[in-house]
């Protein structure tokens, strides 16, 4: 994926939050009633993982991209209010059996959890080989610890094109705008027509997220 000429090494330390173009009080009035679980220590301690992330391009595009991974995040989980999924009864659902891995944790043990509502056992095997983190046998860690919960949301949105065509992290980027982003995290349910009032919502949010951080939200916006 691209990265900026002056982002660190991937195992560098990275400075806590003091480059993250998202102050602790912007976080704050962007998620005013947000769960005390969803620390901006635990999103500035996960940013080390993916250090493109809201670093590449323009200053502008670098807040245009925190806020759009803000803005889909925030809607998957009530303005960081949900840090598992509220339907208990689709938890036995995300379990397929036919990985050669199988479902170790248990059947019930994929549903989403964190920021980007991780669900399924390959997509909890696939951020935990990325993470280096055995998410397959302890999927509980998503909603247990802040900054392993953010980095699978960081995660998705830097490496994962969804049922869109490139990643989030890929979009705001190379400027193709707000709306590619639904699609890779949403799009087969939302864009197209699939659920208008859903998109509505993320675009406000992006919008407001956007306005916050002093940026314009660029073109593009919807799916």
């Amino acid at each position: 994926m691209p990265m900026a000429s002056n982002a660190a090494a991937p195992n560098a330390p990275r400075a806590v939050a003091a480059d993250f173009v998202v102050s602790e009080a912007q976080f704050n009035q962007m998620f005013p009633n947000r769960n005390s679980f969803y620390t901006y220590g635990g999103l500035a301690a996960a940013l080390s993982a993916y250090p493109a992330f809201a670093t590449t391009g323009s200053d502008t595009v670098k807040k245009q991209e925190a806020a759009a991974f803000l803005a889909n995040v925030g809607h998957e989980t009530g303005g960081l209010v949900h840090i598992k999924e509220q339907n208990e009864s689709n938890y036995p659902h995300y379990c397929d059996a036919s990985r050669p891995y199988g479902c170790p944790a248990g059947q019930a043990a994929y549903y989403g959890r964190g920021p980007i509502q991780l669900s399924w056992n390959f997509n909890y095997k696939a951020a935990g080989d990325a993470l280096g983190i055995d998410l397959l046998n302890n999927p509980w860690l998503v909603e247990k610890d802040a900054a392993v919960s953010w980095k699978t949301a960081l995660w998705y949105w830097n490496t994962q094109t969804g049922p869109g065509t490139m990643t989030p992290h890929d979009a705001m980027v190379n400027e193709r705008g707000f709306g590619e982003t639904i699609r890779s995290i949403n799009g087969s349910l939302e864009c197209s027509g699939g659920n208008p009032g859903q998109v509505q919502s993320r675009i406000n949010a992006y919008q407001s997220f956007t306005q916050i951080l002093g940026v314009p939200p660029g073109g593009n916006l919807s799916c």
